[in-house]
């Protein structure tokens, strides 16, 4: 009788273990953001947005509304290089990476990535696609099994294909097609939006 109230236990312990790792499980907020030292245009643009006097990434303030909403950890895609801060150079920056399909150096790197199971990843467009560091950044993480979603800021010719992208880098991952997408010039007004997007997919707390 004791061995069997001793198994019960056991076994009680081992479920709820179980279930805290399942539970343990959580969101990540990964982005990609470049705000400028001033101006933006519809081909690399989508970078800088002012509110209350302070300068920040566009996809930055999207990735803090998502992580407000969802409770999810930040994490900023940064690069060992740095990139100019005024416009016309870091468009020739920009098409100069895409042109010799680099891969930027990343400066930081997601520790206990198998504690998350939904990936939110945010960029800009620029010249017509995702930054190049994206792609550093995708072929450094094997997303397989995770959920990825993502968020996307334009400067008025929309994504592209750059989800389309994401899936053939990340065959093994589940890759939303219900990405967020707001022009620049929307930014400052979406977080309503987002939430209500988040709300959609079931993902605010």
């Amino acid at each position: 009788m004791k061995k069997i109230v001793f198994a019960a236990i056991a076994f009680c312990v081992m479920t709820v273990s179980a279930q805290s790792q399942t539970s343990a499980k959580k969101i990540l907020v990964a982005y990609f953001t470049m705000p400028e030292s001033g101006g933006v245009d519809a081909v690399a643009g989508a970078s800088r947005l002012v509110i209350g006097g302070k300068v920040s990434g566009n996809v930055e303030f999207v990735a803090n509304c998502i992580q407000k909403a969802t409770g999810g950890d930040m994490f900023a895609i940064g690069t060992i290089q740095t990139y100019p801060g005024e416009h016309q150079p870091l468009l020739e920056a920009a098409q100069h990476e895409q042109k010799t399909n680099a891969r930027p150096r990343l400066a930081a790197h997601i520790t206990g990535l198998q504690n998350y199971d939904t990936i939110f990843i945010g960029y800009p467009i620029w010249w017509y696609d995702m930054p190049m560091p994206l792609y550093s950044f995708f072929d450094e993480y094997n997303f397989a099994g995770k959920r990825i979603i993502s968020f996307i800021v334009h400067g008025g010719g929309g994504v592209f294909d750059t989800v389309e992208k994401i899936i053939a880098l990340e065959p093994e991952a589940a890759v939303s097609k219900e990405s967020f997408v707001v022009s620049r010039n929307n930014v400052a007004r979406c977080e309503r939006d987002v939430t209500a997007w988040l709300r959609g997919l079931g993902m605010v707390r």
